[in-house]
């Protein structure tokens, strides 16, 4: 544990959920694969479609909806609907397909449980503190082995802005009905958890799962709290 500046005595924690507690790039990609291949056996008037189309038709969802780079549900969604409606699929038939596709990635995107290392610190930290989870995706917390830790699971929507925007943090803070910086938000992203939670006015721990941990090359707008290589170091500020 490195500590970069004081902490107040925590009595409640939110935790990012992506890249902090598990890897996630291996899993999505591999449901994105597995999506490709599953579109083209159960609708093939869309398997001419190729990665590079749907990329496509992605960043063109974007642009016309900016409120879609906050939920990636919907945004899949309707790039869904426009992948299979250029293989003609309309109607009731499109809506029961972009739901099947969409139900499929879902669980594939999801199909993986955390270490038992990890479920072992969020059941200690469970018994001592209320814990809320806060995330920009949208993963499945029963499928993966963790929702049971989680008073609530706040999901980035287009109602709901992305972090570092200060809506899912200040969902939370009244929810916990705790002081602000009493709460420590453990998050990969500098800037969408440590800066967003640091503006929000919480306490602020940094742990990465996916990468190296070395605060000298990544982009930092302001120090957290607190680095912590192993997320079990958590469990000594209770």
């Amino acid at each position: 544990m490195i500590i970069y500046k004081p902490t107040p005595k925590i009595t409640a924690m939110t935790f990012d959920l992506d890249d902090t507690l598990y890897h996630n790039w291996p899993y999505l990609v591999e449901a994105e694969r597995g999506l490709l291949n599953y579109i083209s056996e159960r609708y093939p008037d869309s398997s001419h479609l190729h990665k590079d189309d749907w990329q496509q038709f992605k960043r063109q969802a974007l642009r016309d909806d900016p409120t879609l780079f906050s939920d990636m549900g919907e945004l899949r969604r309707r790039v869904l609907s426009e992948g299979l409606q250029r293989g003609g699929y309309a109607g009731s038939t499109l809506k029961k397909a972009v739901d099947d596709c969409f139900d499929w990635f879902y669980y594939q995107r999801s199909n993986f449980k955390v270490s038992d290392a990890v479920a072992t610190v969020l059941a200690a930290l469970a018994k001592k503190l209320p814990l809320v989870a806060i995330t920009n995706g949208n993963v499945n917390t029963k499928q993966i082995g963790i929702d049971e830790y989680f008073q609530t699971v706040l999901k980035a929507s287009q109602n709901s802005p992305m972090k570092p925007h200060a809506h899912m943090f200040d969902k939370a803070a009244a929810l916990l009905a705790v002081p602000r910086k009493k709460i420590l938000h453990v998050g990969d992203n500098l800037e969408k958890d440590v800066w967003g939670a640091s503006l929000a006015g919480f306490s602020t721990a940094w742990h990465a799962c996916d990468r190296k941990m070395d605060i000298r090359s990544e982009p930092v707008r302001v120090l957290p709290n607190l680095e912590i290589h192993e997320l079990e170091e958590l469990t000594y500020l209770i």
